[in-house]
């Protein structure tokens, strides 16, 4: 057994491409050598600006001899089948096997070195890559994501011979681009990853987002700063850089003056730059900047040139800054008439209003300041034609609280503008005052009915106006502010704001309803919710208050995890399952002279149980409703145990039916049981 090193060199590899490539390339080779039945073991991948590598340790000298049979698609199959199905296997169409109208790929092995396979697998690797965007460049048909200049093959100590458009393969590469100058011979596995260390490049993703990681917050320690952690800029500075050194920098304290955001995402998405912090928190005029070289000055010329480019950045966002603080938000409000949101929805100016409207029902249900809800709704898409968000426009709401702030708006207000699209995703903070909790809910509300009620919810793994996310934001926004609102009634009103102005919007309520319960599942699931506790409390009819149901379902998960909700659930099945059988649906006494005494202890029971379960939901104390129904435990087992439901006599098997009826439609009012599962 040998270790085999592939490595793929050429012009700089797209930082966001590198984590898919290396993944692609290690299942590309997996794939092209079991496929030809060649062994390897484990298969570690790397990624550099400009390669891509693979080792794969203990590849065995030689495929076994053998056949295979693999079924294809059938001779009728699209076209595009076909092709996919003959390069997959790397046969020709006249190499196929027709059976009964379905094609199979023969394989006959002889037993094949290994460096012969190794060879057909690298070619088949780079005609198959799949980058999301490849070119071709001179007079070859080679695509590869930038130009390739060079392929290193070895297994053990020798060289795997191998050409692709010209370029024939080798033990040789480059190293660092200004560090080191002429080609370095690479001796095999064992030797590749420290040579290329040794001229200035670190192979190893994982340890130059390690040195960044740790340097960068290092460079601002030393300066009595903190680093504002950023994981997504450590990927991709390394990325782009194969030798990174991460220096500190500085800025004029006077950009201060422009919005945090904006200088955060300015440094962030135009230059890479990591942003640092003071001991208050506040931002400093200082940036973290990753070189690819190691400077003999020990940065100060990189740091001043990469303070230039920002300085001229950000002179641009003070500028647009300067620009819409002249101008109120209720005059940059007044051009939203023109700005459609929908072409079946109407114009932003119309959702503003919308806005308005459903914050004031929603006070129906907590405490909100109608004058500043209001006005804030009224304001909130005003940004979207802002210079600002024209130039940033992921900080939308952002800066509209921003303007409202240095506009003078009262802070409810402002903080509302900016709080509106919250909660943007799973880590972000839900709002807590209770004007931006109602105008954010109404944003998601009119969205959210709004698109249903033209027919267009998401459907699979679509979802283009990101309506699951909106339902995941409402949800928390009720449940973590403990909102006692009512979804069936708000949904209808509504839709009728939008049928105020014109639009054909239908009522959606229950099919809304429904998508909240789905979204309501996946967001409960990671705190220990069973989803099919959900519907057992959604398939009650009536429960669309968020937090009642949630502690519904509390209660019932607490009580079916113990011995008596265990038990109960098994009897109520076999209650139901009798029903269903019999297809009963009669009502009748359940009583008479000549009860057993298990049905008579069943029916005092129930008589007891009942209206306490009924009491108890009517208090919301659903841990004594659940209480309750433990308490039928006992007499349902034993009633099972000594009386025979379908009795010859008619009278009784009627009674006794109806009995069950009542037990079933008493554990049913707490919940349905029929959607639990076990």
């Amino acid at each position: 057994m040998a270790d085999f090193l592939l490595e793929l060199l050429s012009e700089e590899i797209p930082a966001r491409m590198q984590a898919k490539a290396r993944n692609d390339l290690a299942r590309l080779f997996a794939e092209y050598t079991s496929e030809a039945g060649l062994g390897t073991g484990a298969i570690e991948t790397y990624s550099t600006p400009r390669r891509l590598a693979l080792i794969a340790r203990d590849v065995v000298e030689a495929t076994e001899v053998g056949r295979e049979e693999i079924k294809g698609p059938r001779s009728n199959a699209p076209a595009q089948a076909l092709e996919g199905f003959l390069r997959k296997m790397g046969l020709r169409h006249d190499q196929l096997e027709d059976r009964d109208g379905v094609y199979f790929a023969v394989i006959e092995r002889e037993g094949r070195a290994a460096a012969e396979v190794i060879a057909d697998a690298i070619k088949r690797i780079v005609a198959n890559f799949p980058w999301p965007k490849s070119m071709r460049w001179g007079d070859g048909n080679l695509r590869w994501v930038r130009p390739l200049h060079g392929v290193v093959a070895i297994l053990g100590e020798d060289i795997v011979p191998v050409e692709i458009e010209g370029i024939v393969s080798g033990a040789a590469t480059l190293g660092h681009r200004f560090h080191h100058s002429g080609p370095i011979t690479i001796g095999g596995a064992s030797d590749y990853v420290e040579k290329l260390r040794a001229c200035h490049v670190i192979v190893d993703q994982d340890e130059r987002e390690r040195l960044i990681r740790e340097g960068a917050a290092e460079a601002a320690r030393a300066a009595g700063l903190t680093l504002l952690p950023d994981e997504g800029l450590v990927v991709e500075n390394a990325g782009l850089a194969e030798w990174p050194v991460p220096l500190l920098g500085r800025f004029d304290d006077d950009f201060l003056d422009v919005p945090r955001e904006v200088i955060v995402l300015t440094m962030r998405t135009n230059q890479k730059y990591f942003a640092c912090t003071n001991d208050e928190g506040l931002l400093a005029p200082a940036f973290v900047c990753v070189a690819n070289i190691d400077p003999s000055d020990g940065g100060e010329a990189i740091a001043q040139g990469n303070a230039r480019v920002l300085a001229a950045r950000l002179a641009d966002a003070r500028f647009f800054w300067e620009q819409d603080l002249k101008v109120p938000l209720e005059e940059q409000a007044k051009r939203l008439g023109g700005i459609v949101f929908h072409e079946k929805l109407g114009t932003l100016d119309e959702r503003s209003s919308r806005l308005a409207s459903l914050v004031d029902d929603l006070s129906r249900y907590f405490d909100v300041d109608h004058s500043s809800a209001r006005r804030a709704a009224k304001l909130a898409k005003a940004d979207l034609v802002s210079g600002m968000v024209g130039e940033f426009p992921e900080l939308q709401g952002v800066i509209g609280g921003y303007l409202a702030e240095a506009q003078e708006e009262p802070l409810p207000v402002s903080d509302a503008i900016r709080d509106h699209y919250k909660p943007a995703g799973q880590g972000d903070d839900t709002p807590s005052a209770h004007a931006s909790i109602a105008v954010s809910l109404a944003e998601k509300l009119d969205s959210l009915v709004g698109f249903f009620g033209i027919g267009q919810p998401p459907t699979g793994s679509k979802d283009p106006f990101a309506l699951r996310r909106a339902a995941l934001a409402a949800i928390r926004l009720i449940t973590e502010n403990g909102l006692r609102i009512r979804l069936l009634e708000l949904f209808p009103g509504a839709a009728q704001l939008y049928r105020n102005t014109g639009h054909e919007v239908h009522d959606s309520g229950p099919e809304l309803l429904t998508f909240f319960a789905d979204r309501l599942k996946v967001q409960q699931r990671e705190a220990g919710v069973r989803h099919d506790l959900i519907d057992a409390v959604f398939a009650l009819g009536n429960e669309d208050d968020l937090v009642r149901l949630l502690a519904r379902v509390t209660a019932l998960q607490e009580f079916v995890e113990t011995d008596d909700g265990t038990n109960l659930l098994v009897a109520y099945k076999r209650a139901a399952n009798i029903l269903k059988k019999e297809a009963w649906e009669k009502t009748g006494a359940s009583g008479g002279a000549d009860l057993e005494p298990q049905e008579k202890a069943l029916i005092d029971v129930l008589g007891t149980a009942e209206p306490k379960a009924a009491a108890a939901i009517d208090k919301e104390d659903f841990t004594g409703a659940m209480a309750a129904l433990a308490s039928l435990r006992a007499p349902i087992d034993a009633f099972f145990d000594h009386v025979t439901v379908n009795d010859p006599d008619a009278a009784k098997r009627e009674r006794r039916l109806n009995l069950l009826m009542r037990f079933r439609d008493a554990v049913n009012r707490v919940a349905d049981f029929s959607k639990i599962e076990g």
